[in-house]
Order: structure tokens, then sequence, then C-alpha cells
């Protein structure tokens, strides 16, 4: 997980990953669609009014999901909060 700026710059990063487990695919995609968006071979950019939403849905994220990315993108979420032209990527493999 990144924060990058508009011209791509790396203003943060995250020391891990997502924990990819099974349970990504039994998210219901109506209580959270920002999350079921990521794919672990793709990218995902969320932009600064979609973190709050991101934010909403990583504290209701089922415990089978979890793990020290969690608190992790809380982070970086925060750093696009703060500044303009910030976008939070999860880069894929």
């Amino acid at each position: 997980m990144q924060v990058r700026g508009d011209s791509g710059d790396v203003i943060a990063r995250a020391e891990g990953g997502v924990e990819w487990t099974s349970a990504f695919g039994d998210l219901n995609p109506g209580l959270f669609p920002m999350l079921w968006g990521l794919v672990p071979y793709g990218d995902a950019v969320f932009n600064h009014r979609q973190v709050s939403l991101l934010l909403a849905e990583l504290d209701r994220l089922p415990a089978a999901c979890g793990g020290d990315w969690v608190g992790q993108a809380r982070e970086l979420c925060q750093v696009v909060e703060q500044g303009s032209h910030r976008y939070l990527w999860f880069v894929g493999d």
C-alpha cells in the first residue's frame, strides 16, 4: 500500500500488504464495495472521497480478513485526507 501524489511520487508507504485469505471472497459487495474492489493481482486506487468510505468498511471488517495491514491502511488513509491530490494505492502482484 502506498500514498501517491498526482505525479505518481510516493508520499508514504506501508511496511506490509493485505493478507489475502479466502474470506475476502465472501465479502458482500453491497456492504463492502471499496474492499470488494481489491484483488491480489491488480492495483486499486482510492481518492480523497473514497478513503472515508474505506475507513468505515475497515471498522466493520470481519476478523478473518484482518491483520496488521488494517492499521497500516488506516494510517495511509489519514495521509490522503491530510493533503490534496493524494491517492491510496493498493498495489497488486
